[in-house]
């Protein structure tokens, strides 16, 4: 273990004991991680300050060492107080403390934290140790069925894999219009940041390049604060809290990149009446599916998770006919069961670009025979290697087939071409060619199950009969 790594996990592990000590104290781990949010930019906001002599982004008498004067409850005031002028703030600090509220109602945990986040000098610190401990907590959270999170966060296996396909280059923009805590973002960031030395083109990708969306405050304040953290939009934010559905976008993008909610909009949601929609439904992935056709600047792509349903729902087959005719649909990866922690979610990503025509619709079938669970054999980014490969981003044209209907009937890599995709009943792109291979059960003869039955039966008669003879021997 290096330094860095040896640091990280030291901090880490004061991190996650804070979180046990703070659910003593009735404060959820979600609860818990905003506050760490808040408390851990006023103190990088005080080293910047101290260190490199710049002035605060925060308003005098709301400072790091504001807080540091108080105990008890004056503390509380000062911390409440705190959040509420920074809430009503413009820029990353108004966008971090968006809707800022104190959920530590004991002065004593509240100094716990402070003492914590006060003992590290957070700002010198590298990117890459900040970036990783904070999407380490994220990505605990969103383990967390209680906190409901999960429908935040997508694999980042999954989230990098699909970047290196689209292969977002420096000098363009990214945008994702359900960002969430901003993976897709923050991977964009980190395939792109290598790729020139230029400072202009540095600058432009941590202060312009990425944009993202979400309407959920607190995930908003989490994303913000991960993005921060990882040394990009330190002067704006690259995160706004606004709900993408509800007006043309103002400004294209060249690459969009996205897990979209899956589920009805939010109870409440104000009616989507887009001019530039295809058709008018209240099916959220199909209104994101119509949005980001029109986020797209021509000749810009997309990567874009999706549930099973739009491929094949009967109030989809404008927008999939559009897609087929008016963008190039060129690629469909399908997903198994059992990487997200929604489970038994069937998904698959859609890759298209705009301004071409359709030629042929390449599919990757990883969904048959696989089988992935969260723990004992969670999705890894090897995993998905050879669909990155078959995928040839840097030239599309070398594609080649790995099914065959007589030597290969089972290859997981096949196109199709669009003439035979339209002429199907409602454009229906629902489509699976390999079969499924029989489980050691299914091919058992009858006597053979009838013999593991009676097996199978002996074994709960031994265990039973063991355990009446240690009841006995006990009485």
């Amino acid at each position: 273990m290096t330094e860095t790594q040896a640091k990280e996990a030291s901090i880490t592990k004061k991190v996650w004991q804070l979180a046990d000590i703070m659910a003593g104290a009735g404060v959820g781990f979600t609860d818990y991680l905003t506050q760490l949010t808040y408390l851990l930019f006023l103190k990088m906001d005080r080293e910047r300050v101290e260190f490199f002599l710049e002035a605060s982004a925060v308003p005098d008498g709301y400072r790091w060492e504001d807080l540091l004067k108080e105990t008890g409850e004056d503390l509380l005031d000062q911390y409440e107080q705190t959040l509420d002028v920074l809430s009503r703030q413009h820029g990353p600090v108004g966008t971090i403390f968006t809707k800022a509220a104190n959920r530590i109602e004991s002065p004593v945990y509240l100094e716990k934290l402070i003492s914590f986040i006060d003992q590290q000098q957070w700002l010198l610190m590298d990117d890459d140790v900040k970036g990783a401990l904070y999407e380490s907590i994220l990505q605990k959270n969103g383990q967390d069925k209680k906190s409901g999170a999960g429908q935040y966060f997508t694999p980042r296996p999954l989230v990098d894999a699909i970047v290196d396909v689209v292969n977002p280059k420096i000098g363009e923009t990214v945008t994702d219009p359900a960002c969430g805590t901003g993976g897709f973002l923050l991977s964009a960031f980190a395939h792109m940041k290598d790729q020139s030395l230029d400072e202009k083109l540095q600058r432009f990708l941590r202060n312009d390049a990425l944009h993202g969306y979400d309407i959920t405050p607190l995930v908003v304040t989490m994303g913000s604060m991960n993005m921060y953290l990882h040394g990009v939009g330190m002067h704006r934010s690259p995160i706004k809290c606004e709900d993408s559905l509800l007006k043309e976008p103002q400004d294209l993008a060249r690459v969009v990149l996205a897990n979209p909610p899956f589920g009805a909009r939010p109870s409440g949601s104000v009616e989507i009446n887009r001019p530039d929609f295809i058709i008018e439904t209240k099916n959220n992935q199909l209104n994101f599916v119509q949005h980001i056709m029109a986020l797209l600047e021509r000749g810009g792509r997309a990567g874009v998770v999706l549930p099973d349903n739009v491929l094949f729902e009967r109030e989809g087959a404008a927008i999939r006919e559009q897609l087929l005719k008016n963008f190039n649909l060129h690629t469909i990866l399908r997903l198994p069961t059992g990487i997200f922690y929604a489970q038994g979610v069937q998904t698959n990503v859609l890759f298209f670009t705009k301004g071409e025509q359709t030629k042929d619709v390449w599919y990757y079938d990883y969904r048959t025979d696989v089988k992935h669970t969260l723990v004992s054999n969670p999705l890894t980014r090897k995993h998905l290697d050879d669909f990155v490969a078959c995928y040839c981003s840097d030239d599309m044209t070398k594609r080649k087939e790995t099914y065959d209907k007589d030597s290969n009937p089972n290859g997981r890599w096949r196109k199709y071409p669009v003439e035979e995709l339209l002429k199907r009943d409602q454009v229906n792109l629902d489509i699976t060619w390999m079969t499924e291979a029989k489980s050691e059960e299914e091919c058992l003869t009858m006597d053979e199950v009838f013999e593991r039955m009676a097996e199978r039966v002996k074994i709960i008669q031994d265990a039973f009969d063991k355990l009446q003879k240690e009841l006995r021997h006990e009485l």
